[in-house]
This record gives C-alpha cells, structure tokens and sequence, in this order.
C-alpha cells in the first residue's frame, strides 16, 4: 500500500473500537498484574480511539514491508485515517508530532 491510497476498511469503526477496548484492557490487567499503582500509569495510555488510530498505522507499516515511516510519510498516513474514518479525527490530530507513539507499552520502552 503507498501512501496515497487509501487505508482499506478490513473492518466497521465500532468493532475496532470493541477489539481496542480488550486490548486496552489487557494492558491494563498485565501493568496490574506486575503491581504498578493505577494512579501511576492510567494517564498515559492511550485512548482507545488512540489505540484504533495506532493499529491502523501499524497496519499501514506492515503492508509497506515494515520500514519505520518518516516524518512526512507518517503524517500523510495518519491524515489518511482521519478521512477514511472521520470519528477519528480527534486522535490522529493528538497523536500527530507524539512520536513516540507507544511510551505506555512497556516492551516498546525498553527497546
């Protein structure tokens, strides 16, 4: 996929909502489970349209064989989300320029 075309619709928003809730869930559950406080850590992750916008990307990346996007490429795909799925828009414009994405993943911290 390049970046001008558009990002494919492999399923309805309000299920990828519903699959980012049990994700967002399971991160929730593993941070407890290693005894964070929830205090500590419930404001940084993100929300769950936030975690719609991130899979998309991620899927974005993928179909283009992975490589890390740049600066340009990463906005003009994250623009991309917010038309093709205009509820969106608010996350996408939240996370533009927040790089990086995942501080609240801890295997993408320690990496």
């Amino acid at each position: 996929m390049t970046d001008s075309s558009p990002t494919p619709r492999r399923a309805s928003l309000e299920l990828l909502r519903a699959e980012a809730s049990d994700e967002l869930s399971v991160l929730v559950e593993e941070r407890l489970r290693d005894g964070e406080d929830p205090w500590d850590f419930m404001e940084d992750l993100p929300t769950v349209d936030e975690l719609v916008v991130l899979t998309l990307r991620a899927e974005n990346i993928a179909a283009d064989g992975g490589k890390k996007p740049t600066e340009a490429r990463n906005y003009r795909v994250l623009r991309q989300i917010a038309l093709d799925f205009p509820d969106l828009s608010v996350a996408v414009w939240r996370l533009l320029g927040s790089e990086p994405h995942r501080v609240w993943d801890l295997s993408a911290r320690a990496s």
